[in-house]
């Protein structure tokens, strides 16, 4: 096969990924980005084989096997992190989960891409483009990202001895966890100190990576956690979030908020 009809077979190939790859950019809620990541992998396995049958030029002999490695490398990545995706998309949201899913595949074909085009050999053209990835903004530790509702006398020592970055939620007892009278930022393995904290209180607290500064959530890796007890008024606490044997603070996983 030569380097014409070399080009008409990528050009049906990417009509058969047109519609699994658009798929990524409608999808609405995390089952069904998970949903489409799958459906993508299928078809990018189905593509493997269907370049595997196809004996090519000398002038194509290097381009054809690594075009193959890489559309391998990126179904195995997505058949393996579609879970995970799903996951991310239920703490990051599913427009920026599918963006960075998007933005790996296009990473992952990348090397591939770049020698057909330098061999004057378009694919890809039906790849959704998200452009490049938003800045990541880490905070400092102990800043405090809310403060709201009437200030007291109580104070609170928090240590993250985990190696994960978390966001505390202080909410005072009886109002959901979205609406804390303080929220401060913890970065791995740091401590810091709330004061002026209101009445009777709840501590919540989310971990991840990849902070949402406008939204004031992690993208990926989450877990939402509360402490069981409720935190009296007026007092001076210390917590560690580092689970320990004979620790007396239990913790329950809750909903994302």
């Amino acid at each position: 096969m030569g380097t014409t009809a070399y080009q008409a077979e990528l050009t049906r190939i990417d009509q058969v990924l047109a519609g699994p790859a658009r798929a990524l950019t409608r999808v609405r809620t995390p089952e069904g980005l998970s949903e489409a990541v799958s459906t993508l992998a299928e078809s990018l396995n189905t593509v493997a084989v269907r370049l595997s049958a196809l004996t090519v030029t000398s002038r194509l002999t290097a381009v054809h096997p690594l075009l193959q490695e890489r559309i391998g490398v990126a179904a195995t990545r997505l058949t393996g992190s579609a879970e995970k995706t799903e996951e991310d998309a239920r703490c990051g949201g599913t427009a920026y989960t599918s963006q960075q899913v998007q933005r790996q595949l296009r990473a992952d074909l990348g090397a591939a891409l770049a020698q057909l085009q330098r061999l004057k050999l378009t694919f890809g053209r039906t790849l959704p483009d998200p452009g490049p990835a938003p800045e990541q903004v880490r905070p400092d530790n102990g800043d405090v990202l809310v403060r709201r509702d009437p200030e007291g006398m109580g104070r609170l020592k928090i240590t993250n001895g985990t190696t994960k970055d978390v966001a505390i939620s202080i909410v005072s007892d009886g109002k959901p966890p979205g609406t804390p009278q303080v929220m401060v930022y913890l970065r791995a393995t740091e401590s810091a100190t709330v004061n002026r904290i209101g009445g009777a209180y709840r501590l919540y607290f989310k971990s991840g990576a990849d902070w949402d500064a406008e939204h004031r959530r992690f993208r990926s890796g989450c877990s939402f956690k509360k402490f069981d007890q409720t935190f009296g008024k007026n007092q001076a606490w210390q917590v560690n979030l580092q689970p320990r044997p004979g620790g007396n603070a239990d913790t329950t996983e809750v909903e994302a908020y």
